[in-house]
């Protein structure tokens, strides 16, 4: 088929229109990829059946070596109140905090990577922070943290990349905050960080309100990993759970219920080294459902999971030795 001028021109254009929503997306928390709404933090009253164990969440964003350009952390609704956050006893009195890290060990510091908010989670300098409650100025607004500069984090050789952690906390009250980030090149758009990244151990997160709505969560699968666990809490067992990476299909993975804790193991095989898995929760009803989930070693060894999966969407290879098989 011969294209003329003016497709070409239009093919192009469309490209670059491609180009621009993949860029506008890419470092939204959660991602586009992951097919959820919002992130939520509960007040430190609420109850956990509410689906936040611990009331603390704590992402980290990745910045490369290489981009010396002042960044910026940018908060979607950082109050609470207003139509999106979830109030309980009907008056919104929580307040929520979000504290940003760098500096030597902010990540490094094994207590920094863990699941639970105890020892010295807050390690490193602590270079903002920001206590919101209900306040109409930012209800279903955009905060920004910054200007930022990328060498304020602490560098990771293995990412080759400056590291900054975010603390979010309920400090008081009983409601739920829901919230998205992003990492910005600008302060009052919300601009790709080229070569940027976000990542957590956990995420407490608000499953999408429609029925058969899929949510994805990308853990990287490093060359030494031998088994994989899955640990969710407060699923409700509103739908089910599967699996996909590039050797297995797996459906009906075990998911907890109602306030409880459930796991499910994985061995790791050959094939799947280097890529990511795609953990996959299917919703089944239109209720709001608040939950936490995180990845494990078989040494019980928290494993990062990534807004943007690492390698990209692991597809399924059907010519690999080992057969598995939808149940």
């Amino acid at each position: 088929m011969k294209l003329n001028k003016t497709s070409i021109l239009y093919a192009l254009l469309f490209g670059l229109g491609v180009l621009a929503c993949i860029n506008m997306n890419a470092q939204m928390i959660p991602s586009k990829e992951e097919n959820i709404d919002y992130l939520v933090s509960f007040g430190k009253n609420a109850d956990i059946n509410w689906g936040d164990d611990d009331k603390i969440q704590i992402y980290f964003f990745s910045v490369s070596r290489e981009n010396s350009a002042p960044i910026y952390i940018r908060i979607f609704d950082p109050d609470v109140g207003g139509a999106i956050d979830q109030i309980n006893n009907s008056v919104f009195d929580t307040k929520c905090s979000f504290s940003l890290y760098g500096g030597p060990q902010s990540y490094s510091h094994k207590d920094a990577r863990g699941v639970n908010p105890v020892g010295n989670f807050r390690s490193g300098i602590r270079l903002s922070s920001v206590t919101f409650g209900k306040d109409s100025e930012y209800d279903g607004k955009w905060y920004t943290i910054g200007p930022i500069n990328p060498q304020e984090g602490e560098f990771d050789k293995e990412m080759d990349a400056y590291v900054f952690k975010l603390i979010i906390e309920g400090l008081s009250g009983d409601d739920g905050n829901l919230y998205r980030l992003f990492l910005s090149s600008s302060g009052t758009n919300n601009v790709k960080v080229e070569g940027g990244n976000a990542f957590t151990y956990e995420m407490t997160f608000c499953l999408k309100r429609e029925k058969q709505s899929v949510a994805h969560f990308y853990p990287y699968v490093k060359s030494n990993l031998e088994a994989i666990k899955i640990h969710t809490f407060d699923y409700d067992h509103d739908g089910f759970i599967r699996l996909y990476s590039v050797a297995k299909l797996f459906r009906n993975l075990n998911g907890s219920g109602d306030g409880t804790w459930a796991e499910n193991t994985q061995t790791v095989v050959e094939k799947e080294h280097n890529t990511s898995y795609d953990y996959q929760i299917v919703s089944s009803s239109k209720f709001n459902n608040d939950m936490t989930i995180y990845f494990t070693n078989k040494y019980n060894k928290a494993i990062p999971f990534f807004s943007n999966p690492i390698g990209g969407v692991p597809k399924y290879k059907y010519k690999v030795d080992v057969n598995y098989s939808f149940k």
